[in-house]
């Protein structure tokens, strides 16, 4: 047995294993700590996750940690605890899962030079140390020394300030061990002023708010379903407050980092004085690791961010909200393939704290959960604002209204009629660009990504042909490549489209395009929401960015085009995904009091999809869908798992997960195993993609088989595929 301790490192590899290294000098303080050890020919960083007196490895051929990092915080036992049912629910190696909720600053090698102020303290040694003992004419040390018994830390800056000398002193003090230096993170800009006043709470806002506080800070999962415009944020606030007045923090998820600005400053307006700090994908790395640092080390009361945010070590962690629970963006869709909202869950769970999950439609996953008593149910059934009511939502039949570039005479005649009263007009298509095809009318050629299964789309203005998917760009071509022909059409419609048709329609109009292409610049969505709040905007062109989350007071009137395209899915999902969509762009009607409308552009009225859109009636047209997945046998009525694969050709996919199917049956488990199957995008980005999906009545018995089949796949060296694990996929 090796005398020195063995420290269990894990790293950021596709090894399902905790790596033994020597660490003579580490503590269990050190466990969670990062370091830096040898790994083949290079250094690499990791997280120490054990300390052990005995290693299955003989000691020659341990080798040692170069360097544990203690510039910075360790990992606590609750965040390590919530990382291994990462690894373990999703069958992820635990050193990808550890590394990659760690912001990027802090997975690289090296101390951190973090914007930072060194304090200084008395040891022990110190704070026994006698004046007398000091050289008598040492006035600067004796002053020095008073200061710090006077102050439990004394910064540089009030050292300096002693005398000229004083730095010197100092030092001396550090030879000495008498005093020791410690690193403290700036504090985070604190907005002054007072609270604003509190706006009175409906009937239902109150009920909500008094529920979660009468049954205390304790674990429980509410689930807050309120229609569009009925208060959530303000129930969110109040219980946000709560938990500050308990001592405690706060986080909050929402799912898109353009949702971040808006609610970011209405919290700040609320809590004067309370650190909040953001975590998304809009921050450089410093500002993304200073702001973690300070929540981990419990100096920001509120963290509000996206996805990765549910990993943010907090010590005095009190409510967790999830903002726009059904949104897929919480789940992520490469390496680890997790929900930010179903981790929320557990996190809540392991620390003992409420999480309250909000939306105007929730996932019938939530819904379910709530039907049968595993969430609570809180209902606001009605707009906060007074006087303001649901908008009427109209149905524009376009076999008998003939859209012409896509507009229908019934929607161009509303949107002429808010722009006499003044008022502001939303026309909403969840597609960007010009056109999504590019077609030859001689041949029928239509422009086609290379690297994926799909088509280019045109963007007219930068004059060039770009995959939504991969990211490729091309020029557009002055001819047909198949046959020539000069005659090439544009077919369809994207946002750029509508814009141009729209300002052709109302040549005065203030149009205001706002979707991914528009909003690359910097700050540049916050400067277009500002025009909107302004005023100075008459309509608005958006896609799926202007859907949720967005408050506009003067706007009402929305109207949507092509909402039929997702009826054609065949994606189980698809119909709760579009009535989800369209309840919320309906939803930024009419919500200042103002009438609102809606017209819908179908030619399909008479489908049920649609008529419980028209009576905002989210519990039947849920019921309806969990009656059709009961009867089917999909979630949330049975637990999947989806095995992806992608290869150079389809035929190696599909013979590796053939394979892997074999293997599967032999482990006799009370699963079912789907034949493989092309993906729905079988090519992307050059390589192509197929499935294998494997689904049981209950989570357990799925759990213990993907164990045993994971082990099984790993342990074939042979495979020449990419293959990884999504368990409660949401794509196929």
């Amino acid at each position: 047995m090796n005398s020195y301790p063995i420290a269990r490192v894990v790293l950021d590899v596709p090894l399902d294993e905790a790596f033994d290294y020597l660490a003579p000098d580490a503590t269990p303080e050190d466990i969670g700590r990062r370091v830096r050890v040898p790994f083949g020919r290079r250094q690499a960083v990791g997280v120490l996750v054990e300390l052990s007196d005995r290693s299955d490895l003989p000691p020659a051929k341990l080798k040692a940690i170069t360097h544990i990092f203690r510039d910075t915080p360790p990992l606590s036992a609750a965040d390590l605890k919530l990382l291994r049912f990462c690894a373990d629910y999703y069958h992820h190696p635990l050193g990808e899962v550890a590394l990659n909720s760690l912001p990027t600053r802090l997975r690289q090698s090296g101390e951190q030079n973090l914007p930072s102020r060194r304090r200084y303290q008395l040891t022990l040694a110190g704070q026994a140390l006698d004046p007398a003992q000091l050289p008598s004419r040492a006035g600067v040390q004796r002053k020095l020394l008073a200061l710090l018994r006077e102050k439990s830390a004394a910064y540089r800056e009030e050292i300096a300030d002693l005398a000229a000398s004083a730095p010197l002193a100092l030092k001396q003090f550090l030879d000495q061990g008498w005093v020791e230096e410690q690193t403290e993170l700036p504090d985070i800009a604190r907005p002054a002023g007072e609270p604003p006043a509190l706006p009175s709470l409906s009937p239902a806002q109150q009920a909500a708010v008094q529920a979660v506080r009468g049954a205390g800070p304790a674990y429980r999962v509410w689930l807050l379903h309120g229609i569009t415009g009925s208060g959530k944020t303000e129930v969110y606030l109040r219980l946000i407050a709560d938990a500050l007045e308990a001592g405690r923090q706060a986080l909050v998820l929402v799912p898109e980092i353009n949702l971040t600005p808006q609610l970011e400053e209405r919290i700040r307006r609320r809590f004067p004085g309370r650190a909040l700090v953001s975590l998304h994908s809009g921050l450089n790395d410093t500002e993304r690791v200073h702001h973690w640092l300070l929540a981990q080390a419990g100096r920001a009361d509120i963290v509000l961010g996206t996805r990765l945010s549910v990993f943010t070590p907090l010590p005095r962690l009190g409510l967790i909200v999830v903002d726009e629970e059904h949104d897929g963006s919480y789940k992520q869709q490469d390496g680890l393939r997790y929900s930010a909202r179903d981790v929320a869950v557990v996190r809540a769970n392991q620390r003992g704290v409420p999480i309250v999950l909000g939306s105007a439609t929730p996932s019938l996953e939530s819904w379910h959960n709530a039907q049968t008593g595993r969430y609570t149910l809180l209902e606001l059934p009605e707009r906060a604002a007074e006087n303001a009511v649901l908008p009427a939502v109209h149905l524009v039949d376009t076999r008998h209204h003939k859209p012409d570039h896509g507009f229908t005479p019934p929607l161009l005649k509303a949107l002429a009629a808010r722009l006499e009263r003044g008022e502001q007009s939303l026309v909403f298509i969840n597609r960007r660009g010009f056109a999504p095809v590019l077609l030859c009318s001689a041949c029928g050629w239509a422009a086609p990504c290379h690297r994926c299964a799909t088509r280019l789309v045109v963007h007219l203005r930068e004059r060039i042909l770009r995959c939504h998917h991969c990211g490729h760009e091309e020029r557009i071509p002055l001819a047909c490549p198949a046959c020539g022909n000069a005659d090439l059409v544009t077919v369809g419609h994207g946002t750029q489209r509508v814009e141009e048709t729209l300002t052709a329609h109302f040549p005065e109009a203030r149009i205001l395009r706002v979707d991914r292409d528009s909003t690359r610049r910097k700050h540049a969505l916050r400067d277009m929401l500002d025009q909107v709040h302004g005023g100075e905007t008459d309509i608005l062109v958006g896609t799926q960015m202007l859907a949720k989350g967005h408050d506009f007071p003067l706007l009402t009137l929305v109207g949507i085009l092509d909402a039929d395209g997702a009826l054609y899915s065949s994606d189980f999902r698809a119909s709760e995904r579009l009535f989800s969509q369209l309840m919320q762009v309906a939803g930024r009607a009419g919500r200042a009091g103002a009438g609102g409308e809606v017209l819908i552009q179908t030619g399909f009225p008479e489908h049920p999809l649609y008529a419980a859109i028209q009576r905002h009636n989210y519990a039947a047209f849920a019921a309806a869908l969990l009656d059709e997945r009961r009867v089917a046998r999909f979630p949330p009525f049975c637990h999947q798992a989806l095995l992806r694969a992608e290869a150079p050709s389809l035929a190696s996919a599909l013979d590796f997960l053939q394979q892997a199917m074999n293997a599967a049956k032999r482990l006799d488990y009370p699963v079912e195993i789907y034949d493989p199957v092309p993906a729905q995008m079988a090519r992307l980005a050059g390589k192509e993609r197929a499935h294998l999906l494997v689904q049981a009545d209950a989570r357990k018995p799925l759990q213990a088989f993907l164990a045993r089949w994971m082990a099984v796949l790993r342990g074939d060296k042979q495979q020449k595929v990419r293959w990884s694990l999504d368990v409660d996929p949401l794509e196929f």
